[in-house]
């Protein structure tokens, strides 16, 4: 199992699959399956029960996990996918940064 070097909350955009091609921000990481959940990215219809959160029930939209292969850290400057590789800073901090460009991420 490799390593993954992406967090939440970080901007991503999917570079394979049905939504290839969108960007959109972490909103969560399943280590254990290597798998994401991305804001607006593989949607699917949930037919759910009432409960407490929701009493009426219905189809609800949700986004289900797409594995960390298929998306990239994205340059927003550059509008692009890139890999992520680390640094260690002035104080001999570890950081992530963006191969292509070589800023933090």
């Amino acid at each position: 199992m490799g390593k993954m070097r992406l967090r939440k909350g970080d901007e991503v955009i999917v570079i394979s699959g049905k939504d290839k091609g969108k960007t959109g921000k972490i909103i969560k990481v399943l280590p254990a399956k290597e798998r994401v959940i991305v804001e607006g990215v593989a949607v699917a219809k949930r037919h759910t029960k009432p409960n407490q959160a929701n009493p009426q029930g219905g189809i609800v939209d949700k986004e289900m996990p797409i594995h960390v292969s298929n998306v990239m850290a994205y340059d927003a400057k550059n509008k692009k996918g890139s890999r992520i590789g680390y640094r260690f800073d002035e104080d001999g901090k570890k950081v992530r940064v963006l191969v292509s460009t070589g800023q933090e991420f």
